[in-house]
């Protein structure tokens, strides 16, 4: 009789868990990170981004893809508002993140840079050592500890993928690394900040296979932790590594949904003269 009753409990029980897991996964999938309401974007004359609207979820990778110069790279420059320093760039509609316009007066800029970090398409280490590339961001926010700063330090390398090739070698010039390594770790040099969202402008483009394969790796393990959206002209790694795609075209964005549908059955024909290669 004590068995029968420890087997009811424990059916009630993993039918609490399985419910709390299916609510926290319906949570994620409908936590909108970042909305683009009516989003345009000019350089001069040069209209880049026409009326964007769409949606990037928690803990989500969304890949954003399209031929050369169709405003991708603008687009997630516009999230954290990099475009900033380009002086001849004006822009008119809304980027929210978290429900709060980041193009506001009052915005407090180098918080959202902090809060939404981004990874470029050429690594871009500082001439320091590998310690200090991921601990220069912690002391700018006045992080001194020894202790915390080593902690900092390796947490964010393991996170990278990268704490065993080079925890012996710590003090030795980041520039010395691989070009593979250098991209994790300015990955893990961001991860030290600690973003919620990181932006990825074509990571890969430059580095060969192997190496482009362990940063994939790493993109699928960061999204338990942190939304990404990447840009890229792969669109082999795209259906690899992402959750949602967004087609741009032009500076409009032709189509957004969930990565499958959007190479399997796309609902726009300019959408699927790309994916099948008959342009781009």
């Amino acid at each position: 009789m004590v068995i029968l009753m420890n087997i009811k409990v424990k059916k009630k029980t993993d039918t609490k868990i399985d419910n709390e897991i299916t609510k926290f996964h319906e949570e994620n999938e409908n936590h909108i990170v970042i909305e683009c309401k009516n989003f345009n974007l000019w350089y001069d004359e040069n209209h880049a981004l026409k009326n964007i609207n769409m949606k990037i979820k928690k803990h989500k990778v969304t890949a954003i893809i399209g031929p050369s110069g169709c405003g991708k790279s603008t687009l997630i420059r516009s999230f954290n508002r990099m475009n900033d320093i380009i002086d001849c760039c004006k822009i008119k509609g809304i980027v929210n993140f978290h429900g709060q316009n980041v193009y506001t007066s009052n915005s407090r800029v180098m918080e959202i840079r902090t809060r939404i970090g981004m990874i470029f398409q050429k690594p871009n280490p500082f001439p320091l050592s590998i310690y200090d590339n991921i601990a220069y961001g912690p002391r700018v926010h006045k992080i001194r500890n020894n202790k915390k700063l080593d902690a900092i330090v390796e947490n964010c390398l393991k996170m990278a993928f990268l704490w065993e090739e080079v925890k012996d070698r710590l003090k030795d010039s980041a520039l010395g690394l691989s070009g593979g390594q250098q991209q994790r770790l300015c990955i893990a040099r961001a991860m030290a900040v600690e973003p919620e969202i990181i932006l990825m402008d074509e990571p890969t483009s430059s580095l060969d296979p192997i190496a482009t394969a362990k940063i994939e790796d790493l993109i699928n393990d960061l999204k338990k932790k942190y939304s990404i959206v990447i840009v890229t002209h792969n669109m082999q790694q795209a259906a690899r590594i992402s959750d949602y795609t967004a087609f741009m075209y032009l500076g409009k964005l032709i189509e957004f949904g969930k990565t499958d549908q959007i190479f399997e059955s796309p609902k726009k024909k300019l959408t699927e003269n790309y994916i099948t290669g008959r342009f781009g």
